[in-house]
């Protein structure tokens, strides 16, 4: 009689137990080489932003010493300096230019771009300009990421997953919040309502984590909250139902600013000539925006603490809030360069209040938390990393009215987002 054969199936089961014991024997732990090759990518991102914020202080600290008319000579300067790094270094490129990599050239970042966006960035952010750091801290990140995966000859998955890691480490420093700093380098790349690269997640959590304790380290900044808010207890249910209503207005705010920024963009590209000449203009404009309201003037990170703890009237902060749309429209379409994510917070706080000074026995914490939530979410479409950023930069415990507010900013964005890039196809952008 022959032999029973042992079939491929139980074949299989052996030889994958033996595979696992094996592993098992060599490392009993989930710890592998990806790991610490996470780590290692998120500590020189933690590095690099930490030079980046030191550098960008000292700029910022002989900068911002004028004031008034004099910036209206002070900024075109400026801004004809980073028109000619732009023009002589290459153009860096933004935010929806990294989406784009992202989606169609399979998470490949060009390291090439770094001088420009360091110089350009550094100038545009110390000189007043009203776009933040995260857009450069994200590009330069990346990038590295890219270099990593390209000399350690990585392909697809895994040469995209590495710079999505690196990319949240940059995140990450500038907000002092792993978790939601790696949510918004994935949420930000989305597709209609599809976070697509989940399986990024735990790459990007754990590089973040290495980039906040690096950057924590050096500059103690990111460890206690960015912003002291009013004291704020989630009590009742009639809460939620305030949460919606800041959420619709914080939408409305963010059509209003789309719209501005559309048609910035629109003057910006009629300009002819070399893109020194529309960096000059816009720097003219910021100078004047930045003379008459001077809150304007920066990105916000500094300037949000004055709007939280004056008493201002309800018609200077719309007032303000209209300018700040204006003021970071006239940054990111003039060619000055910056993320708007900070500025875009400072203006929904500037609607919120406003609304809780015209509307006794609002809880201005919660009006102005909400409204900064639904703004942001409504122009960036990161309706869940926006609720855990604002949770951690505002030290709010009771994040589930912020989690409203983003949900509704979210779906009440228009159906063509401004990020262009986050739609897959010009032909999806028309329908």
């Amino acid at each position: 009689m022959l032999p029973k054969k042992t079939t491929a199936s139980n074949q299989t089961q052996r030889w994958t137990f033996a595979q696992l014991f094996g592993l098992v024997k060599r490392n009993p732990l989930m710890i592998s080489q990806w790991v610490i090759l996470w780590v290692a990518v998120g500590t020189a991102g933690g590095l690099f932003a930490a030079f980046y914020w030191n550098v960008l202080e000292f700029l910022t600290h002989h900068l911002q010493r004028f004031e008034g008319f004099s910036l209206l000579i002070v900024m075109p300067l400026a801004g004809l300096v980073i028109g000619l790094v732009i023009h002589f270094l290459g153009n860096p490129g933004e935010i929806a230019v990294i989406v784009d990599n992202i989606h169609f050239r399979g998470g490949r970042l060009d390291v090439r771009k770094n001088p420009s966006m360091i110089l350009a960035s550094l100038i545009s952010i110390s000189a007043g300009g009203s776009a933040g750091p995260e857009a450069p801290l994200v590009q330069v990140t990346g990038s590295f990421g890219t270099w990593v995966a390209d000399r350690l000859k990585l392909q697809g998955e895994d040469l995209r997953t590495l710079s999505l890691a690196a990319m949240a480490a940059g995140f990450t420093a500038l907000f002092g919040a792993p978790l939601g700093g790696a949510m918004f380098a994935l949420e930000i790349l989305h597709h209609e309502h599809i976070v697509e690269y989940y399986e990024a997640l735990m790459p990007a959590i754990v590089s973040s984590c290495a980039s906040y304790l690096v950057f924590a380290a050096i500059t103690h900044l990111g460890i206690a909250p960015t912003w002291h808010f009013p004291q704020y207890h989630l009590e009742k249910i009639d809460d939620f139902a305030i949460a919606i209503v800041f959420g619709i207005i914080g939408a409305v705010a963010g059509w209003i600013f789309m719209s501005i920024f559309r048609g910035c963009d629109y003057l910006f590209a009629r300009i002819p000539g070399p893109i020194y000449v529309r960096t000059t203009l816009a720097g003219f404009g910021l100078g004047t925006l930045a003379a008459l309201l001077p809150l304007t003037r920066y990105f916000g990170h500094e300037e949000l603490e004055p709007v939280l703890t004056t008493n201002f009237g309800a018609i200077f902060l719309l007032t303000l809030a209209l300018g700040k749309m204006a003021a970071i429209s006239i940054t990111v379409t003039g060619g000055w360069r910056g993320g708007f994510i900070i500025p875009l917070f400072f203006t929904g706080a500037c609607i919120g209040k406003a609304v809780a000074v015209l509307i006794p026995g609002l809880n201005p914490a919660l009006a102005m938390i909400c409204t900064m939530a639904a703004v942001n979410a409504a122009v960036t479409r990161t309706p869940i990393s926006t609720t855990l950023l604002l949770s951690k930069l505002t030290n709010l415990s009771p994040f589930t009215p912020i989690l409203f507010a983003s949900l509704i900013g979210f779906f009440l964005s228009p159906k063509v987002p401004l990020i262009a890039s986050q739609l897959k196809s010009r032909r999806e952008a028309t329908e």
